[in-house]
Order: structure tokens, then sequence, then C-alpha cells
């Protein structure tokens, strides 16, 4: 006869122990343990023809991650709708950002209806119905932080700010009204930062997304910089001869080295990883403008953004 042996009571809190000496997991993004977030380009392509319907610009794949994600904290989509025709979306989120690339409708949130048109931002909390309308053949830019929420195990159910309207009207005075005052001192980083009254700590769109419309004039060079939010970069409209270098180190001098070119175009996206150096260019004859999206609402919070500018002496800001 078999005697059972009695099960050490502990083993269910014990089997999932693991120790590592210091060095071997002190920098598991070095190590290769856990791996670096890919740089990746997405064409206007993706969202100018076809049904009506949501395109994650998905790279979870390679970020060994739940999908869709675009990072490990934020997810940005292209989203189509036909006129006439009308799509839900509902996500785990706390934020959700859509910027109109072109068309005209409405959106449904909860109680509210939000008309939009080229050029608006939407920015909405967590809700329980979302459901978007269009009048014409229309196409947005959406990104949202239901990675992080996936990463976190938690479920967004309290809202931490007001559903609200960014007007391309406004956005355009007051971004015009910046290129003013930056022409008055020779300044060519030109921009406006989205902000909500109820994120007085941070200054950022919500908490967890920050969002900046910028224009590139024309014959501009922006010197590298860099921080440690994720960049989600639309591009809105260009011409020929913009683009944007992209590389993890800098030179003696403030050059980036070895860089990645990415090449302009108008309504399309691409990621600039975390921690990496990047400068944008307008060789082209017309001014340009850009959207980029980061998960920058959180790393301010956390203290963590860490935002370094190349000087024109070639020194780097403290």
């Amino acid at each position: 006869m078999t005697i059972a042996q009695p099960q050490n009571p502990l083993e269910p809190l014990l089997e999932n122990c693991r120790y590592f000496e210091y060095t071997q997991a002190a920098d598991p993004l070095g190590s290769g343990a856990i791996t670096k977030l890919p740089f990746a380009n997405f064409g206007s392509e993706l969202h100018q023809t076809g049904s009506t319907r949501i395109i994650p610009l998905d790279v979870s794949a390679q970020l060994n991650c739940p999908g869709p994600a675009t990072s490990p904290a934020l997810c940005a989509n292209f989203v189509r709708i036909l006129a006439g025709e009308s799509l839900a979306t509902q996500f785990n989120a706390t934020s959700l950002l859509f910027y109109v690339m072109y068309g005209s409708g409405r959106t449904e949130f909860d109680d509210l209806t939000i008309p939009w048109q080229t050029g608006d931002f939407v920015v909405l909390p967590v809700g329980k119905d979302i459901r978007h309308f269009a009048d014409s053949d229309s196409a947005f830019y959406l990104v949202h932080d239901q990675p992080l929420l996936t990463y976190l195990g938690v479920t967004a159910d309290r809202p931490c700010f007001k559903p609200t309207l960014y007007t391309a009207a406004d956005s355009l005075r007051e971004l015009a009204a910046a290129q003013k005052a930056a022409e008055r001192v020779n300044r060519n980083r030109i921009s406006v930062l989205l902000a909500n009254k109820a994120m007085d700590q941070t200054l950022t769109v919500t908490h967890t997304l920050w969002a900046m419309l910028g224009v590139l004039p024309k014959g501009a060079v922006q010197l590298p910089h860099r921080h440690q939010s994720v960049a989600l970069d639309l591009i809105l409209d260009c011409a020929p001869g913009c683009y944007t270098l992209v590389g993890p180190q800098i030179s003696a001098n403030g050059q980036i080295v070895n860089p990645t070119r990415v090449d302009w175009q108008p309504y399309s996206a691409f990621i600039t990883p975390p921690g990496y150096w990047h400068a944008h260019f307008n060789e082209s004859g017309k001014e340009a403008h850009l959207l980029p999206l980061q998960d920058a609402g959180l790393q301010t919070y956390l203290r963590s953004l860490d935002i370094k500018f190349v000087l024109p002496d070639g020194s780097v800001s403290r």
C-alpha cells in the first residue's frame, strides 16, 4: 500500500518564487528579457478605402503583450466610417482621444451628442456607450489607453474628466497666435498643447494622454529632443521634403547617430520609441502640421518624463 505524503500547505504560495542575482535582472530591456518598442510606420492607404471599420496600428506581437497595442500603454487606430453609417467603439480605457482627419458627423456618448468635423479633437473618459455616426465619408486617428489597463488587470469604472471638444477653429486660432509670437523671437518649435482644467498638475489633455498640435515652418530644422514617453505621431499635411530623423544616440555635437529617416506623408503615422532622439526637418516650400500623441500625462505624473533638448551649441538641456 502506498501512503500519500501530506502536501506542503505553503506550496501554492511558493511555486512561483524566482530569485535572480542583481546583474542578471536589473536591466530586463538591455538583457532582452523584455522587448524594445519597435519603430513602425503606418501609411494613409490603410484608411483611404474600404468598409466602415477600426484599423488598429498593432505591434503587440513585437512587444509580446496582449493586443492590439501600439505601445505598452496605448493603442492608436485609424477609424473609417462611410457616409450614412455608424460604428461603435468600446474599450476598457480611461482616456480616448480622436482627431477627425476628414469628414463630419456626431458621436453619442452616454446621454451626450457631440458634433464633429474635419480638424476637431474629441476627448472622452470611460463611458457605457460610444457610437460614431458619419454624415460624409470620415476618418479618425483614435488613441486610447486600454493596453495599460490590460497590463494592470483593472477595469475602468470612474470618469476622471468630462467629455471635451476642441474645435478646429479654436485649436488653429491658438496655433496661429503661437506662431505669430514665435516669429517675433525666431522660434522654430511652434505648437500648442491641448489641456484639460481637471489636469491641473500635469497640464495635459487627460491624466494619461498628452496631445500637441504643431506646425513645422518651411525651411525649419527642429533640433533633436527625446523623452521617456512614447510618441505616436500623426502627420496632418506636408509637401515632399518633410521628414524626421530618429535614433537612440546623439554625438558629442548633438547630431543623431545613424538615424532612421521617416519621410512624411499626409495622414500617415509612425512610432517614436521612448528615449529615442528625434529631429524634424522641412525642406519643402510649404509649412507642415503634425499631431504627436503620447502617454506623457502618465509619465509627467510619475515624474519620469525626463525630456531633453539639443541646444543650438550642440549641448543638451538639463
